[in-house]
């Protein structure tokens, strides 16, 4: 499935896995997340709940990943830092940015992220 990440009037566009915790994404869609910077690699936010599923979880970083970390509820996507350790209990992959990186890595470290399925 095709998404698309609207960020002020720029846009992403990713595809998302197969999997049980992106159908439970999908079941919030759209949904409009407060984003920020992490480290200078990722955009994280919070989803307005966590999501459900079994996933086996990734213990490193994909430049164009987007990713649920559990602990915090949050959704990001990743923009730096290729090859990265992660630590547990690791990020639950949901998707691949395809074009569009470059607008959510110079979003800013606070910032709006619409999430929504693209027709």
């Amino acid at each position: 499935m095709r998404i698309r990440l609207g960020i002020g009037g720029q846009e992403a566009i990713g595809t998302l896995e197969d999997n049980p915790v992106t159908r439970d994404l999908v079941s919030l869609l759209p949904v409009t997340v407060p984003m920020g910077d992490l480290f200078g690699r990722e955009k994280p936010g919070p989803l307005p709940r966590a999501l459900t599923g079994d996933v086996e979880p990734v213990f490193t970083y994909r430049i164009g990943q987007i990713a649920y970390w559990p602990p915090s509820h949050d959704i990001f996507v990743v923009y730096d830092g290729d090859g990265l350790r992660v630590p547990g209990p690791g990020l639950v992959p949901l998707g691949t940015v395809d074009t569009g990186l470059g607008v959510i890595a110079a979003a800013g470290d606070d910032f709006d992220m619409t999430i929504a399925v693209l027709d």
